[in-house]
């Protein structure tokens, strides 16, 4: 019982902790004023999606008129690939990019979205995304690389291969013939030299040459995966964008909008977690005063980890943390009617508790399963909006199986309840029984 009652207290200051670790970063209501963070705390800020933080929102229409139906699919990956890279290039802080799919008619249109949040320039968001990436390679300088003036406009393909004898993965590169020429002076000059291949101005492959290479075709081998070197070959045939994209739709939101949706967010949290404690306390009395307790333990949980991952928060992840809120709530409650049943029974405090707790296990773990069932398939087949919505929710559900099955077992234990007074049945006891 001494390790019981340990444990309660450990676990009581490490929600304090917590609590103070997720307070002191960033305050959310105007009226909040923080305390001083730590220097360490300031690098786990929350992460505001487009809709919180204001921000550019972009559409763009793919021509695939020129590519066969079979290459659609890796036409559109490369093409995010690409736009994805230069999005960070451009130093925003988690950028959304995705493909879809929009059904117009008798006729199928792939689209390219691309969500900046924090950026509010239109144009410049729009040059940047629209430029034409540059291929370029290096060789060893002094202090630095140096560019030469092989470029990606002399690489007619690359090509993923496989070594005959080690079935490693190799990268083939094919130059027309200015290239051919330009590539066998630049590897005839370094030998035993690194010969850098850049991207979009990042290093993406660093291979040694070991001898003169002519006749216009190289190779890149090295630890690749094939998945990595499949990824290579993608970015080396993308010294221009695989399909050509139009803009067709803009959209810039507004700072002001965020700051309207995350006090709004947050009222509508308090609110529910205050009705919920009242409900409890009323209904449940001290299981339920411990319940709230554990459940201020969750939220504090949850909060850190949507700093950690991070977890960009938009409108709809928080409208599923505030579900989550009373989704969490559910696991006590079928503990404590489970223990009042144990209770009419004529067992001890001590023993309904016990008995409760696993007896209502398999209520619990069937409930939560096809409530995380429920997240992995949203978070698998929906938009961005119903992923960031759907992760929010299967954390939560993981995160409320803790509080309840050990964080309110822990507490309850640690009360270690001898008397069987009718005050101390009052006070285990739930609803209108005495």
């Amino acid at each position: 019982m001494i390790k019981t009652r340990i444990s309660a207290i450990v676990i009581l200051l490490l929600g304090i902790f917590v609590g103070y670790f997720v307070y002191t970063s960033e305050p959310t209501l105007e009226n909040i004023k923080p305390i001083p963070a730590p220097a360490a705390f300031k690098n786990f800020p929350f992460k505001l999606g487009l809709d919180l933080s204001g921000g550019t929102h972009l559409i763009y229409k793919a021509d695939l008129s020129a590519v066969k139906s079979s290459d659609v699919a890796d036409s559109m990956a490369s093409l995010r690939d690409i736009i994805e890279r230069r999005v960070n290039l451009f130093g925003v802080s988690e950028p959304i990019v995705q493909t879809e799919e929009a059904s117009l008619s008798a006729s199928r249109e792939q689209r390219l979205i691309v969500d900046l949040p924090g950026v509010t320039d239109i144009d410049r968001a729009v040059a940047m995304i629209g430029q034409t990436p540059l291929l370029e390679f290096k060789t060893e300088g002094e202090n630095d690389y140096v560019a030469t003036s092989l470029t990606g406009r002399y690489l007619e393909r690359a090509i993923l291969e496989f070594d005959q004898n080690t079935r490693e993965p190799i990268v083939s590169l094919q130059f027309n013939s200015e290239g051919t020429d330009l590539f066998s002076k630049i590897t005839k000059e370094n030998v035993g030299k690194t010969v850098a291949i850049y991207l979009d101005g990042s290093p993406i492959s660093t291979p040694v040459v070991r001898e003169e290479i002519s006749g216009g075709r190289a190779q890149i081998s090295g630890s690749f995966t094939p998945v990595e070197a499949k990824t290579l070959v993608g970015r080396l045939n993308s010294g221009a964008l695989p399909v050509p994209i139009t803009l067709i739709s803009t959209q810039t939101i507004g700072p002001s909008l965020g700051a309207t949706t995350i006090d709004a967010g947050i009222k509508a949290a308090l609110i529910g977690l205050l009705f919920v404690a009242i409900f409890l306390i009323l209904w449940y009395r001290l299981p339920g005063l411990i319940a709230i307790i554990a459940l201020s333990l969750y939220v504090s949980i949850m909060l850190a980890l949507f700093k950690l991952i991070p977890v960009t928060l938009t409108a709809a992840s928080i409208a599923g943390f505030i579900i989550s809120i009373g989704l969490a709530v559910d696991a006590n409650v079928l503990i404590f009617e489970r223990l009042k049943e144990e209770m009419k029974l004529g067992k001890s405090i001590n023993e309904s508790m016990r008995n409760g707790f696993s007896r209502a296990w398999f209520s619990i773990r069937d409930s939560n399963t096809s409530s995380i069932i429920t997240a992995i398939i949203l978070f698998w087949f929906g938009t961005s909006l119903i992923k960031g919505f759907a992760l929010v929710l299967g954390l939560g559900v993981l995160t409320s199986m803790l509080s309840a099955i050990i964080i309110s077992r822990i507490f309850l234990y640690a009360l270690n309840v001898k008397s069987e007074s009718k005050f101390a049945k009052f006070l285990f006891s739930s609803g209108i029984s005495k």
